[in-house]
């Protein structure tokens, strides 16, 4: 208990717990930065979470802070937990009592009537799972009589067949459970007009409805207020859609998560089948790392322990035998092996019940969401504070007779102009300045991130990474390096056995058992077969082989059927009476067992070197054991090296005879016993070759060309990693194969803390590492200023991956702890879609900053326009209805067609992303103060000259003026849709590269376009345009064309290096003195921070 309570894996426990934090990981200095300034939230405390959402400007805040972790749920969420977990153990506590009662006063208890054709009922196997009652299970005749009524085979499983899966669901129940329904659309529509905003829109379209009606009759008096109206009702309905369908993705990728693939024994084989799959009577082996997939019996097993804690609350490592058989589903293996007997599932089982009574909840906090935040808080003052300007002053000039119509007589005359004409005056004005704060206030901005991240999350499936925290995304792309596993993600995981050293030489070739001596041969096939948790299936039809297991485990059991193994019989011929489980931070696997004349032999298992430092004899060419003498010894070792040189895995296999009266009788004893693994016997030393991946050394240089360092963490052999580390490209040549860029696990860790991180950066390989090498490692790269990424795929990989900026674990080789202690999942263990999740994270920050420099153009520019035409002629060109489509050009559409870009090889030309590297680049600004100035500067003139200009100073006032603003308003949307393909590509002369490809944003694009026309020609009267000329469409489609060559002349403007923020914070430094500086420094650190960030 004492070995399992320092382990890597109870570790994991204390890490999330806090208790082994250090100094400066993942935690903000809250007093440093302001409330938007969180680099990561992984593990951020609540009150963080809290702080900066009591700072932010909110006028919708269901719709603001959907997609974040939503606290209030999260908390009635461990209420919820907490309430069942108390509740399944005062069923247990009443249980114990009533089982004491029944001790003194002995009563019959009848079982309930059996399930169909089964000898038991399933109210019986749900009480006997939740109440772990033994005596129960006694009576059914033990996990033997159990499996009998259950019509179960203990080593061969159910059969299998479709007809008996069926019958055992309805008999006992399928694996699933009733889960709470997602948002329904009505919900999100509901939702989308709690924007006070809209709402005040609405209250003034109905009013400005029923005074139009009033004054001029119904026929024409509606246009107003229903024009108003109905713009409001299309972004509400526009906004509903684009949410619902956000929701609906983050819901399927939720299902993926859930469905967990595993094995079962059935027919005799081992098969792979997903969670909800598993049936009563199913036999499930059960390995470390695995999830125990449904309520049940423990049927045999080995140091089995089981870790409970998902169920009750404690970090807890409770060992499994005979007198405690019970697994509850949910709970995960963290030690030894075994097979269990599936006795309840589905909604039958704590866990279901647990998983039925919550509600997954989709919300989480991403960095940028949170500094998105702060830039719309920012942007909605300013906006806020510009629409209280313009309402004073349109509202002083209309009371005050400066406010005319079409230039001729004043709207508002004291004592003349009605009530109802006055009141009319107001709310259009009233109207104005509100639609002035929608457009100001970007409530789609924070948005737009989970909108790309949805986007890049549903595409990233298809390159085989599941996403299971959504600032993952983001954070990869900020990644500065990639700790990498060996096994499986830079190689293939197709091992074979390609050489083999026994009796004191070399077997060529290593399958030829001629070449072994009969007492070496047998003791190998006894070891291959008994020291395992893998199988080996022979088919009674045509003799097929199937073998199952690590693929490590795989190659030696191939291996040991071209020997002339037979599985089944050498297992049958002994026993198994302990059992030490493959362990990553000894490197090596043993079993005791007892043989048919009561004989006991120990058999080990594992890295070459490590093996063969505990052997003292061999088995010799005559089958005599022979001292290990150091001439042999020498041999042996330089087998190793050349094995090790040609890149293969290097295993050895050992054992050892032990006296029987020394192994422990008594069962508690035997779990604690200690296997002896000295004085051991070599039996043989095998070079498993597993080629590289291909592909994989271009990856590594796609890599080290972005700017993210590859490094490989691996428990193999240094001169093995070495090897394979060339072949990929980690190492560029033997010239860098030398401390520290290679670098053997125990001397890293050896190493005090502060030279370890001033080696991690020169680390490029580290060999015959442990999980703790691991941890350490990603620790110090930390504490230098890296983002670290770590792939993983054992439990004692669960600190690593929890520690690290980004956990990646392994879909096929990964634990389920090392997979729940990861933020994203690769499908399919390959090097090459980490890559691609590197591009995915870079394209998510390069999507959002290309929707923010859009975004801010069309906000400058709306602002500007109708603040300055307010003040100097008392109107503005741009009307509410008309603000309201730019609106939704701006927020949805425009999210949607520059949020879902996919990724381009540019992204991986340049360096990663700092974390508090500012939002706004100056190129950024660069390209968007030229489009607003150039906006602005034709609008304004075409407002105060446009006439002239147009040459409709002729024509009637009311007339000219309506044509006047129509070309200002048409002309502003069509510099939008031009300006989105600048958008596409801030620092790239060529815009229009990919675009075609980009098939989402030319329907979007494409579709505004068709809606502006049908606005402009046909929709007159709601939006107050008149249909325009050729030559007027003319005229504003090259005012829209020009901004493309402008952007290409701009882009030739070179901006300094040094952020805008900097640039300011040095200027005042220099000014102010470094003695008054200090005292407003902080002040304008928060603000400067606020507005680039």
């Amino acid at each position: 208990m004492d070995e399992l309570k320092s382990s890597p894996y109870c570790r994991r426990f204390e890490l999330e717990a806090g208790r082994c934090s250090r100094s400066g990981h993942n935690s903000d200095d809250e007093s440093s930065y302001g409330p938007f300034d969180i680099t990561s939230t992984k593990n951020a405390s609540i009150e963080r979470l809290k702080r900066w959402r009591h700072a932010a400007l909110v006028l919708n805040a269901s719709r603001r802070f959907r997609y974040t972790l939503d606290l209030k749920r999260e908390e009635e969420k461990n209420k919820i937990i907490r309430k069942i977990r108390t509740h399944a153990q005062v069923i247990r506590a009443a249980y114990l009592f009533k089982e004491a009662g029944e001790r003194i006063n002995v009563t019959q208890n009848f079982l309930s009537a059996p399930s169909f054709d089964y000898g038991v009922g399933q109210e019986d196997l749900v009480s006997m799972s939740r109440e772990h009652d033994l005596s129960l299970l006694q009576r059914f005749g033990g996990v033997p009589g159990l499996s009998e009524k259950l019509k179960t085979n203990i080593e061969k499983g159910i059969p299998g067949d479709d007809e008996d899966i069926l019958k055992r669901k309805n008999a006992f129940g399928s694996n699933t459970y009733p889960r709470k329904k997602g948002r329904s659309f009505w919900r999100f529509l509901w939702e989308a007009w709690q924007d006070l905003t809209l709402i005040i829109l609405m209250i003034a379209a109905a009013a400005s409805l029923a005074l139009g009606i009033k004054s001029e009759g119904i026929k024409e008096g509606w246009y107003d207020g229903g024009s108003i109206a109905f713009a409001v009702i299309l972004v509400i309905v526009v906004t509903a859609i684009s949410d619902y369908r956000q929701s609906l993705q983050f819901q399927n990728l939720n299902e993926e998560k859930r469905n967990i693939h595993l094995e079962v024994i059935r027919g005799g084989r081992r098969i792979e089948i997903s969670i909800f799959d598993i049936v009563v009577g199913d036999i499930v082996p059960l390995k470390i790392g695995d999830q125990v997939p449904a309520d049940g019996v423990l049927v045999s097993g080995h140091s089995l322990a089981i870790d409970e804690s998902s169920m009750t609350g404690e970090s807890k490592i409770v060992h499994k035998d005979s007198k405690a058989p019970f697994l509850m589903s949910g709970c995960k293996v963290a030690d030894g092996y075994g097979t269990m007997l599936v006795t309840s599932v589905g909604i039958n089982t704590e866990w279901g019940l647990l998983m039925a009574s919550i509600s997954e909840d989709t919300g989480e906090e991403t960095p940028l969401q949170v500094r998105l935040n702060g830039l719309a808080t920012f942007i909605g003052i300013a906006g806020l504070s510009v629409a209280v300007l313009v309402l004073v002053v349109l509202l002083i000039r209309y009371f005050t007779g400066h406010t005319s119509n079409s230039g001729v007589a004043a709207q508002f005359k004291a004592g003349k102009t009605s009530v109802s004409d006055a009141i009319d005056g107001v709310i259009k004005i009233v109207t104005i300045a509100v639609t002035i704060v929608v457009v100001a206030v970007p409530e789609g901005l924070p948005l737009a991130v989970t909108l790309t991240l949805a986007y890049s999350m549903r595409k990233m499936m298809r390159d085989k990474a599941l996403v299971r925290r959504l600032s993952a995304c983001e954070t990869m792309g900020s990644a500065t390096t990639i700790c990498s596993d060996k096994t499986g993600t830079l190689t293939l995981n197709q091992m074979t056995v390609v050489e083999a050293y026994a009796n004191g030489k070399k077997i060529d070739p290593p399958n030829d058992v001629s070449l072994l001596s009969p007492m070496l041969s047998s003791l190998l096939i006894e070891g291959i077969a008994q020291n395992t948790t893998g199988s080996v299936f022979l088919s009674e039809g045509n003799g097929d082989v199937e073998v199952s297991g690590s693929p490590t485990e795989k190659a030696i059991l191939y291996w040991g059927v071209k020997l002339g193994m037979n599985f089944d019989d050498v297992r049958r011929k002994s026993e198994i009476i302990h059992a030490f489980p493959f362990n990553s931070e000894k490197k090596r696997g043993g079993v005791a067992i007892k043989m048919s004349d009561s004989k006991v032999h120990v058999h080990w298992k594992g890295a070459a070197e490590i093996v063969l430092a505990s052997c003292t004899h061999y088995v010799d060419e005559n089958d005599h054991i022979s001292p290990l003498d150091e001439h042999k010894m020498i041999f042996f070792k330089w087998s190793i090296e050349e094995m090790a040189v040609k890149s293969l895995r290097c295993v050895a296999i050992a054992y050892r005879p032990y006296r029987s009266e020394k192994v422990p009788t008594d069962e508690e004893e035997l779990v604690h016993w200690k296997l002896p693994e000295d004085e051991l016997v070599l039996l043989a030393v095998v070079g498993i070759k597993d080629p590289c991946r291909p592909g994989v050394r271009d990856a590594v240089e796609l890599c080290t060309c972005a700017g993210v360092k590859v490094r490989m963490v691996t428990g193999d052999n240094l001169q093995t990693a070495k090897a394979i580390a060339l072949e990929c490209g980690i190492l560029a040549s033997d010239a860098d194969a030398n401390e520290p860029n290679l670098i053997e696990g125990k001397t890293f860790r050896a190493l005090s803390e502060i030279r370890r991180q001033e080696i991690a950066e020169k680390i490029s390989v580290m060999g015959r590492s442990s999980p703790n090498d691991k941890l350490l490692l990603v620790q110090a790269l930390k504490e230098t200023g890296h983002v670290v990424a770590v792939t993983g795929d054992g439990t004692n990989d669960a600190p690593a991956l929890h520690e690290a900026d980004i956990g990646l674990a392994m879909g096929i080789q990964g634990t389920e702890v090392a997979k729940e202690s990861s933020d994203i999942i690769i499908l399919d263990d390959n090097f090459a879609s980490v890559v691609k999740v590197v591009r995915w994270g870079r394209s998510v920050y390069a999507n959002i900053q290309k929707f923010i420099q859009f975004q801010l153009t069309v906000n400058v520019a709306a602002l500007i326009i109708n603040v300055v035409a307010a003040f100097s002629s008392g109107d503005v060109p741009l009307n509410a209805v008309q603000l309201l489509w730019v609106n939704l050009i701006m927020d949805t559409l425009g999210a949607l067609a520059l949020a879902t870009e996919p990724p381009t090889d540019h992204l991986m030309k340049r360096p990663p992303v700092g974390r508090r590297e500012h939002l706004i680049t100056n190129i950024m600004w660069r390209n968007l103060l030229i489009q607003a100035i150039y906006q602005v500067t034709v609008l304004l003139v075409l407002n105060f000259q446009g006439r002239r200009i147009l040459h409709i100073q002729d024509e009637h006032g009311n007339h000219a003026n309506k044509v006047k603003n129509t070309v200002i308003f048409n002309a502003f949307v069509l510099c939008q849709i031009f300006n989105e393909f600048n958008a596409r590509k801030p620092d790239q002369m060529n815009v229009f590269e990919g675009v075609l490809r980009n098939h989402l944003f030319m329907v979007i694009v494409g579709l505004t376009l068709i809606l502006q026309i049908v606005i402009i020609e046909f929709l007159g009267k709601f939006t107050s345009t008149v249909r325009l000329n050729w030559k007027l469409w003319l005229v504003c489609i090259v005012i829209g064309f020009l901004s493309w060559p402008l952007a290409s002349v701009g882009k030739l403007i070179p901006v300094p290096e040094t952020p805008l923020g900097k640039w300011f914070r040095c200027r005042l430094h220099c000014r102010r003195g470094s003695g008054d500086f200090r005292e407003h420094d902080e002040s304008s650190r928060a603000v400067t921070n606020m507005v680039l960030h």
